[in-house]
């Protein structure tokens, strides 16, 4: 394969993630390493900074602040849910991408993102490719859920399992010790459709006094009555009670437990904006079960906690952004870069490649052997599964006041070379 030289744009989309910017920092830094790659823009807020040509030069920024993305949580280009569908639906949109990497002699267009950044990646590709415009595609994943398809996990996932379980530790220790007062808690995890994340966090249970105590997931069906008997049961031999649910449990039909109440919308994606699940658990708890219960629900925190990062995620995340530039330099295109677990003891990782369509299409849901028959825990193939993404604490740099310092790109705009976008 013929060198191209040019410049590479990198943009973000999607939920931010406490290791987004480690992958950020791996595109960058292995295009400077590269020779090929003139310069780094960066698309600010994701497609949408393409489309509106917003675009700032990466290359510019001091060297200190690109090694400080390794420690800086959420998405420093800003990110965003806008969702490009198919070339014939959205064509006008396509072509508009690659008239801007046109204009500015783009040869590289690096997509970290989930599922349907890795749909908008391929299909610019196509376009390119039926243009006839040299144009090098590669996509980096990320999603805290954990269910793109083709690879092992995704970074994002395991620092926030290693927060929330930590959370979950914590609060059934406050449970504990006011179990004569408040006798049980529901903590509500992150999980639209895939339940990862609440069947990683329950790793905290490792001896039967731990939290959680009782575990639900999205796959599988969610039983008012099965739950109450459940409570009870362990209610009654322990005398206190901690639940790890999913936000996005739903009934043998389907339904979201929460659709009764109101509490969800759909973003731009059509995807259903969920919560409430905790709320509606406690409501449960005390009206059929008799007893005192509170909730708690971390949010987005879980999402982007630095503070408390794996340093397994960390370095896989700059890992994969790093390797999606080598597989582009050397020719790769329409692809993402995988995760393949080598080894658990000890525990060893490599990369590989997944085509991008493959990947947007797919989705990868929890193994129902990670839970037990009953559906309330998870098994030991589960936990074994996850322990060896929690592995290490990432480094972070704390200020005279006693709190992180986190960086913040400068942002030296590019000129804009095309007419301006209406959307």
């Amino acid at each position: 394969m013929a060198k191209l030289r040019g410049k590479a744009l990198v943009a973000q989309s999607g939920g931010p993630t406490t290791v987004i910017n480690s992958s950020l920092c791996g595109v960058i830094q292995e295009c400077a390493r590269s020779g090929d790659v003139d310069a780094v823009y960066g698309a600010h807020n994701g497609i949408l900074g393409v489309l509106h040509e917003d675009l700032f030069d990466v290359t510019k920024e001091s060297a200190e602040i690109i090694e400080g993305l390794k420690r800086t949580p959420s998405a420093a280009l800003g990110s965003c849910r806008y969702k490009l569908k198919s070339l014939e639906d959205s064509r006008r949109d396509y072509e508009r991408i690659l008239e801007v990497f046109k204009a500015h002699g783009v040869r590289y267009f690096f997509y970290i993102g989930g599922n349907d950044s890795m749909d908008t990646a391929d299909r610019l590709a196509q376009l390119a490719r039926e243009e006839d415009y040299e144009l090098r595609v590669m996509g980096v994943p990320k999603t805290i859920d954990n269910d793109l398809a083709e690879t092992d996990h995704t970074p994002g996932y395991a620092s926030e399992v290693k927060y929330l379980a930590t959370t979950v530790m914590e609060s059934g220790r406050d449970t504990e010790a006011l179990y004569t007062f408040d006798t049980a808690t529901v903590v509500e995890a992150m999980g639209r459709n895939a339940g990862w994340i609440t069947a990683g966090a329950a790793v905290a249970h490792r001896v039967e006094e731990d939290a959680p105590h009782l575990v639900y997931v999205p796959e599988i069906p969610f039983s008012v009555e099965r739950f109450v008997k459940d409570v009870k049961a362990v209610h009654g031999k322990l005398g206190r009670v901690v639940v790890l649910a999913a936000e996005g449990l739903q009934d043998e039909n389907g339904n979201y437990l929460t659709s009764q109440t109101g509490s969800f919308a759909k973003d731009s994606f059509g995807h259903v904006q969920l919560g409430g699940v905790a709320e509606t658990l406690k409501a449960v708890v005390e009206k059929e079960c008799g007893l005192k219960c509170r909730y708690n629900k971390p949010g987005t925190a879980q999402r982007n906690a630095m503070h408390f990062a794996s340093l397994t995620d960390v370095n896989e995340a700059y890992m994969v952004g790093a390797q999606a530039v080598k597989e582009a330099v050397a020719g790769k295109s329409g692809f993402m870069v995988t995760i393949i677990r080598e080894s658990d003891r000890p525990y060893r990782a490599g990369t590989g490649l997944a085509g991008l369509a493959k990947v947007a299409n797919g989705e990868k849901f929890l193994p129902r052997d990670f839970m037990n028959e009953a559906g309330n825990h998870i098994t030991d193939k589960c936990a074994r599964y996850v322990r060896p993404l929690l592995a290490g604490e990432a480094p972070i740099k704390i200020g005279a006041d006693g709190l992180p310092e986190y960086v913040r790109f400068k942002r030296y705009p590019v000129g804009k070379k095309t007419a301006e976008y209406k959307a």
